[in-house]
């Protein structure tokens, strides 16, 4: 299950001059900086598996609740951006950033493999069935995630002048497994497409980099 009531799903590709230094403070900066946050609890980045798989990066934090994304710590972090963030997010490209309210989530706990199904549709609660892929074997869990629109598309000075952030997605669908094999027999698309899912966008990952909690100063 996931760790909290709400996450922040970040998905992103970058260029190849600014890879190292992507790769560097994403590690020794910002994703401590993140979850030292009051009401975060641990953040993950996974990297695409397969080469249709877009765009490459894909990271998620999880919170306690949605009112700690429209929070004043939160806040104050967003509109007070290191200059390693500014130089670091400078190689951004294709970003797409969702602050959402977990639906619903099943499954005993994290794993190394991530699918992501990225959709537009009225009502996410009719998609709940499909949480019964949790059992599916080497399935570790299955979140059904529906963002905040109006928070998500919230510019701060860490973003208001990047042209790379596209439209946030409405919902998605993460299952996680040991591996990648697990998630190429699942067939949810088949489910979204018949319950009224639209603007599908796909995508294989496995996890790179764990944090958890952590002080931040």
């Amino acid at each position: 299950m996931l760790a909290g009531e709400a996450v922040v799903a970040i998905w992103n590709g970058i260029t190849p001059e600014g890879r190292d230094e992507f790769y560097a403070w994403h590690l020794h900066e910002h994703m401590p900086e993140r979850v030292g946050i009051p009401g975060f609890q641990r953040g993950r980045r996974y990297i695409a598996d397969t080469p249709e798989t877009f765009p490459e990066f894909f990271t998620l934090y999880e919170t306690d609740t949605m009112q700690v994304l429209q929070g004043q710590d939160y806040s104050n972090r967003l509109n007070a951006p290191t200059p390693w963030t500014r130089s670091a997010t400078a190689h951004f490209r294709d970003t797409f950033r969702s602050l959402a309210r977990v639906a619903e989530s099943r499954g005993p706990g994290m794993g190394a493999a991530l699918l992501t199904v990225r959709f537009d549709i009225d009502e996410i609660e009719r998609l709940l069935p499909l949480l019964h892929l949790a059992s599916a074997p080497r399935v570790c869990g299955a979140h059904l995630c529906a963002a905040d629109r109006d928070a998500s598309a919230v510019r701060t000075a860490e973003s208001r002048d990047r042209s790379d952030i596209g439209e946030p997605p409405s919902q998605f669908l993460l299952i996680e497994a040991t591996d990648t094999d697990a998630l190429t027999a699942l067939a949810p698309d088949e489910v979204l497409l018949a319950a009224g899912a639209s603007n599908l966008v796909r995508g294989t990952y496995r996890l790179e980099y764990v944090r958890g909690r952590t002080a931040w100063r």
